[in-house]
């Protein structure tokens, strides 16, 4: 695996053309789970980008395909804020390296990807939340937690189509076949919502090692615990291993400690859009 950056208690970023600012927190934890000889998750953790990939095509090989989606995303951090453009042109820039990866495999070799990203819109601070298969980022707000992200799998247009119930499809046989992959000789295509950038929002990226353990709900209770990123992170990784562990564990926890008052600004938190 390969991580790429460390936690933070408190980074301020500035705001061009404005007098306020913002601030963040965030801390990320991996581990290898109970069942895996190896850890085949990725993730960079610098401000303004946070993202988790989970690797797929053997124990090297998925690795390798993760570290090259984090090492692209990485390579953008440049400054203070992204475009959602430029994730994109960097995904598309991992697929490249994933392709050279998988010269000899016969399966092939991709990855999933999620995450976040500071970004502007009209001057305006936002995170732009992606994702490509199903690795997920949540959001925490007023006690409430919301699945941001939509997974891109078999068995979530099969919940979409009404042939299956959430819970129903957390334990499908096929809870494991995505449609959408970073890798594989095709074209990456990430899905983005806009989220504005606020006081009290706390963000949960996270490969499905942590999902497909523990629930919605007890990741709720762990949020409104108000414990601080680190210690946020640590303990749902342990609480996927008590679970079982059956997979590799990566978490990411975003506090926004400070950000201007938007008032009349709307955020896009329930609209999915497509490149």
């Amino acid at each position: 695996m390969t991580e790429i950056g460390s936690g933070n208690q408190d980074f301020k970023i500035e705001i061009p053309g404005r007098t306020e600012i913002i601030r963040v927190a965030w801390a990320a934890a991996t581990d290898v789970g109970r069942r895996r000889a190896a850890n085949e998750d990725s993730y960079v953790a610098q401000s303004p980008l946070f993202a988790v990939a989970d690797g797929m095509g053997g124990h090297t090989a998925g690795d390798l395909a993760s570290a090259a989606v984090v090492g692209r995303l990485a390579e953008i951090i440049t400054e203070d804020f992204l475009t959602p453009d430029r994730v994109t042109r960097a995904l598309e820039a991992a697929t490249t390296d994933i392709t050279e990866i998988a010269v000899d495999s016969v399966l092939g070799v991709g990855t999933t990807v999620t995450g976040v990203a500071l970004t502007l819109q009209d001057g305006q601070p936002y995170f732009a939340v992606f994702n490509i298969g199903d690795s997920r980022v949540y959001c925490f707000e007023g006690n409430e937690l919301t699945q941001v992200t939509v997974d891109h799998s078999v068995v979530q247009e099969l919940v979409e189509a009404g042939a299956l119930t959430r819970a129903e499809a957390e334990n499908h046989p096929d809870s494991n076949v995505i449609t959408r992959a970073v890798g594989f000789n095709a074209q990456p295509i990430p899905d983005f919502w806009m989220i504005r950038a606020r006081v009290g929002l706390r963000f949960l990226v996270c490969s499905d090692g942590l999902t497909k353990e523990v629930s919605d709900q007890k990741i709720r209770m762990h949020f409104a615990a108000g414990l601080t990123p680190q210690a946020t992170a640590g303990a749902l990784i342990d609480a996927a291993l008590a679970a079982g562990g059956r997979d590799n564990i990566t978490t990411i926890v975003v506090d926004v400690l400070e950000a201007p008052e938007l008032a009349e600004i709307d955020d896009t938190a329930h609209r999915r859009l497509s490149r």
